[in-house]
């Protein structure tokens, strides 16, 4: 295989990106990279320091879009209708991106400051969503602990196909979301 002048980082994320949102994350392999981008896999290591610096890189990439589509989403909008535009949102992104989501769910590790700090403006999303229901900070917190499970519990078993009966999927998560906005009345009481 001839190498291929021109490369830059951002064709590498970009296929990158194509390879685990297609084929899965497990195969984005610095071997599957090279092979796609036609260069040889030394040549990789002139532009990323191998297959963790790439993970992370996509965790923050994953990051970022995911909190400016639930941004967007929100925008201009309160209570129900921000809750079910944010949901919307989420499992799009997670059937947009299947593999960049993937990489979205586990907590960053303090030492991940650039993805601890989209992290942290998700949260403060979250909470000025939440803010009209009038809950204190724990009961802030634990709903949202409960509409991420929610979503992600609802986009995982949709990626992992488990929902085989005929029934219409995007009315199931309407009828989720609506329950738990029942429950976030509920923890007003």
């Amino acid at each position: 295989m001839s190498p291929r002048a021109g490369i830059v980082l951002d064709d590498i994320i970009k296929v990158a990106v194509e390879i685990a949102d297609v084929e899965g994350l497990q195969e984005v392999t610095m071997a599957n990279l090279a092979k796609r981008l036609k260069i040889k896999s030394p040549s990789l290591y002139n532009h990323i320091n191998g297959l963790p610096e790439l993970l992370k890189r996509l965790t923050l990439l994953g990051a970022e879009m995911i909190y400016s589509d639930l941004k967007q989403a929100a925008n201009g909008l309160e209570k129900e209708e921000a809750i079910h535009s944010l949901s919307k949102a989420y499992i799009a992104f997670s059937r947009r991106h299947p593999g960049l989501y993937e990489l979205t769910i586990q907590a960053p590790g303090p030492e991940q400051v650039e993805i601890v700090e989209v992290s942290d403006k998700i949260i403060a999303l979250l909470v000025d969503v939440l803010r009209p229901y009038e809950l204190d900070e724990e009961a802030s917190i634990h709903a949202i602990r409960g509409f991420r499970s929610i979503l992600h519990g609802f986009a995982s078993i949709e990626l992992k196909q488990g929902f085989g009966m005929p029934l219409d999927i995007d009315k199931s998560f309407k009828l989720l979301i609506d329950t738990f906005l029942a429950g976030i009345e509920k923890m007003k009481e």
